[in-house]
């Protein structure tokens, strides 16, 4: 056994279970909720397993009649001052509290006293924070801090009052917070959950007037079929298709087109840029939680970003612009919805400057994995007995560039795959960036293209982001070509995304399942460089004119703003 192993880790080594509902392997092991308390011979009292390293010839009870009565001791005191209004949450069926209650037998609160009532902060487009659901574990906390180095909530107060709040308890959207929302997907309850924007797309599904077209992300494929029992990480593309046609969806479009277009601005924007001595080192601006980021800590960097709007930002604006204009359609009876794997997607296309065509927004609902997988539930469609689909033509044309933007490295490696080609003028042979793959939260590469050394850094995880931009305020910035996500892994982890237990991610890497799936896409794919796309060469010829040019920028790209850390 390895030194400094905790009595946690060497009983799951061995298959024996110990629940717990505040630890986070390496996140956040603190034996704050005494869940997983133990007997150990020779010693008074209980030991916390999460935090008390096993020690040779040790004795440990895991199970006795002491330790089963303590637990539920424990998990009564939790359940007696917490909302309790299971059926009508959104976690119901997938809430570590609720599967404990369950797998203890609990049938009534034995200490029901005085419970504290929370107002709800709804207030910003993406999180709701209602706290009458905390369970104090410190799981997004840990997370806020140490994963993402934001540090936009924490535990305030003492004793009976203690709670998780922000600054001044000030709403989220007033505070640094950046929407990616991996609190969301590490609180084992629902005291943290994204928007709900599934009303609105019910009501405009309804109204015959309205010309409803639903894009989905690439992440969303090899993740949404785990919302009904299928394995992690398996593509259901075509049956996902099937049903959102189910659901009344006028036109089922993927995003990845949309990426294919993101790849052709940025690659020629960061052409542009190492031609004639543009600003160095360039960053993807795909992620729009690393956008709200740079504007609020580093907005004299701002010059650093790429102007181009992100993928499900720009196929929106191309639906209300080329795409209604070949089909008579008018701009203002079409309602774009995006099915993403982020929720800063929905803060984002409220943004300035997200609009293409007489002033439409171009985006005009957003909803997540989590969001669609109810909209098929409430629709009573048997998700798993679907035929296959295809996505209808021709904005369902996209290559294998584009599928591997929901990986983290993706968006790069695509970009390469293009700006290789135009700065060389010829074919890339080996397709495969293999040194940008990988879940490593910095990756450093060097690419020789035209004679140049391209030096490439990929980053997911915004503590990881800081560091590169702190090099990069001071000077020391040794890269040419930035991509970074928000979220550890990039979107295939997203804050909208299918939310796994903190036992389940201890035994299953959910990073690698999806991410291979998401490379297979790509691997099996016919075309897989985003400039040979025919509908985007088409779109290009007939409607916006030259990659960055006029037309490209006035649709295609954005700008960005200075933003207050707190707004009060």
């Amino acid at each position: 056994m390895k030194s400094g192993t905790t009595i946690l880790e060497a009983a799951r080594k061995v298959n024996i279970d110990i629940p717990t509902l505040c630890f986070l392997k390496e996140i956040n092991e603190i034996g704050d909720c005494r869940m997983c308390l133990v007997e150990v011979e020779g010693k008074r009292g209980f030991a916390t397993s999460c935090i008390q390293k096993a020690e040779e010839g040790m004795i440990v009870h895991t199970n006795t009649e002491k330790v089963i009565e303590a637990r539920k001791t424990v998990l009564d005191l939790i359940l007696s001052n917490h909302d309790r209004e299971c059926l009508t949450c959104v976690r119901n069926g997938n809430c570590e509290l609720q599967k404990l209650a369950e797998e203890f037998g609990l049938k009534d609160i034995r200490y029901k006293g005085e419970r504290n009532k929370y107002e709800i902060d709804d207030k910003s487009p993406s999180i709701v924070r209602d706290f009458n659901k905390c369970v104090l574990c410190r799981r997004c906390v840990a997370t806020c801090k140490k994963v993402q180095g934001i540090g936009a909530i924490d535990c305030t107060e003492r004793g009976f009052a203690s709670c998780i709040s922000s600054f001044e308890n000030e709403s989220l959207d007033d505070v640094n917070c950046t929407f990616c929302g991996q609190c969301i997907e590490n609180c084992p309850v629902g005291a943290l959950r994204e928007k709900d924007n599934t009303d609105i797309v019910w009501e405009k599904l309804k109204d015959k007037d309205t010309f409803v077209v639903v894009q989905t992300a690439p992440a969303i494929r090899v993740a949404l079929g785990e919302e009904f029992g299928l394995p992690i990480g398996t593509n259901v593309t075509k049956k996902m298709v099937t049903a959102l046609k189910r659901l009344g969806f006028d036109k089922v479009f993927d995003t990845n087109t949309g990426a294919d277009f993101t790849i052709m601005e940025e690659a020629t924007e960061f052409v542009d840029r190492v031609k004639n001595n543009g600003v160095l080192p360039m960053t993807t601006s795909c992620c729009p939680a690393w956008i709200r980021f740079v504007e609020m800590n580093y907005p004299e960097l701002l010059d650093h970003v790429s102007s181009c709007k992100s993928p499900h930002q720009m196929f929106g604006a191309i639906i209300k612009s080329y795409y209604a204009k070949k089909n008579n359609i008018d701009p203002s009876k079409i309602f774009v919805v995006s099915v993403m794997p982020c929720i800063a997607k929905k803060f984002e296309r409220t943004r300035d400057d997200m609009q293409g065509v007489d002033g439409l927004d171009d985006v005009d609902a957003v909803i997540t994995t989590r969001e669609l997988a109810r909209m098929i539930k409430q629709a009573h469609i048997e998700f798993i007995e679907l035929e296959d689909s295809s996505f209808d033509d021709p904005m369902g044309e996209a290559t294998g560039a584009a599928a591997i933007f929901g990986v983290t490295g993706g968006v790069m490696e695509a970009a390469l795959r293009t700006a290789y080609e135009i700065l060389e003028g010829k074919t890339l042979e080996k397709l495969d960036f293999e040194e940008v793959r990988g879940a490593k939260g910095i990756k450093k590469a060097t690419v020789n293209i035209a004679g140049k050394e391209i030096r490439v850094a990929v980053v997911s995880g915004l503590a990881n982001a800081r560091k590169v931009m702190e090099d990069l305020k001071n000077g020391k910035a040794d890269y040419d070509f930035l991509e970074v996500m928000s979220c550890p892994g990039g979107c295939i982890l997203g804050g909208g995304q299918p939310i796994k237990s903190s036992k389940t991610r201890s035994k299953v890497n959910v990073f690698k399942k999806r991410a291979d799936s998401i490379y297979s896409i790509d691997e099996k794919s016919t075309i897989r460089k985003s400039h040979e796309n025919p509908y985007l060469k088409k779109a290009y010829k007939e409607f916006i004119g030259e990659p960055g040019g006029h037309e490209a920028h006035k649709l295609l790209h954005t700008s960005y703003v200075e933003r207050d850390l707190y707004r009060f």
